[in-house]
């Protein structure tokens, strides 16, 4: 552990007191400082200048949140009560859902991710859930966790959207479902927008892009509507193996006319950050031709007509 800069009798009694592993203090802005200030309630006026950083990792508030694995008899304890019962725990409410999860067969929680709450690491966090890794049976798996405040008082109805999914070969693999959680397969990779920007080759991007419109075609042949594909940053991981999977199907629908492989055109072919990736990787797309094969679909959701739109876009084999 390495100090730089002035007022170090103060910065070195906040990392004794803390004990953080491999930091260093640095010079730097001081809003950076501020949250960690504010979560270990310390105000420290001499060190407006530095903050800790991680050596290994760091994010961008200033400092890496810790990943941590415990066993589920320890979820009693803040701040993991409040995150199985987000956004606030009761007593009544955490016994109940460590009940739920010892029936799920859920042995220990793994709280990592690039998001956070309540200053630990998760995988995801949305109106409905939060989303951690959870191990059961020796298997790793996504475990999502329903909201107190969620606008739904079970997770029942998206699990039969993602059995639904699943039985077309869309979606992580459905495994087991409570009132409060929903347990999936975990899909090791990339949100797509981070995976464009990485060093590809077009083959590669031209499958997995074509992927994912086949399987929206799926889910526009069965009914169901994904519901949130016109802006899917956080909606498709693609894993090593270059497999697409699109993810969330909590507000997935059988009572609206699907629009899945429209919705996912405009994201990824006609406007947008992703878009604009997608060219960079594929050259330049006809959007005009899309549309025209766009409508051409929606008058007639026909095979010949899908694979006009994948014509359009650049990507038909």
């Amino acid at each position: 552990m390495v100090y730089v800069g002035d007022y170090a009798d103060i910065a070195n009694s906040l990392l004794i007191a803390h004990k953080p592993k491999n930091f260093t203090c640095v010079s730097k802005p001081w809003h950076f400082l501020s949250s960690f200030l504010r979560q270990t309630r310390t105000t420290y006026k001499g060190l407006r200048n530095h903050y800790f950083i991680c050596t290994e990792h760091f994010t961008n508030r200033g400092f890496a949140l810790e990943t941590i694995t415990i066993h589920i008899e320890e979820l009693i304890k803040e701040p993991y009560a409040s995150i199985i019962c987000y956004p606030k725990a009761s007593k009544a409410e955490l016994k109940k859902r460590i009940m739920e999860l010892r029936k799920l067969g859920v042995k220990t929680i793994k709280f990592s991710g690039e998001k956070e709450a309540f200053n630990t690491p998760i995988l995801g966090k949305g109106c409905v859930g939060i989303v951690v890794i959870a191990h059961r049976n020796g298997e790793k798996t996504a475990l999502k966790i329903r909201r107190v405040d969620a606008d739904r008082n079970r997770m029942s109805e998206e699990a039969e959207k993602l059995k639904i999914a699943n039985s077309v070969g869309v979606g992580p693999k459905f495994l087991a479902v409570s009132r409060n959680f929903l347990l999936m397969q975990f899909v090791e990779g990339e949100f797509l927008p981070k995976w464009l920007e990485k060093r590809l080759k077009k083959d590669h991007v031209k499958a997995v892009l074509r992927g994912i419109l086949e399987q929206c075609w799926l889910l526009d042949n069965i009914g169901l509507d994904h519901g949130e594909l016109s802006y899917a940053p956080k909606h498709i991981i693609v894993n090593s193996a270059y497999k697409p999977y699109i993810i969330d199907f909590e507000t997935a629908s059988l009572n609206r006319r699907p629009s899945n492989v429209t919705s996912i055109c405009q994201f990824l072919f006609i406007s947008g950050q992703t878009a604009q990736k997608v060219i960079e990787k594929v050259g330049e797309v006809h959007k005009k031709a899309v549309m025209e094969a766009l409508r051409s679909y929606k008058q007639d959701r026909t095979k010949a007509n899908f694979e006009k739109i994948l014509e359009a876009c650049g990507i038909k084999l």
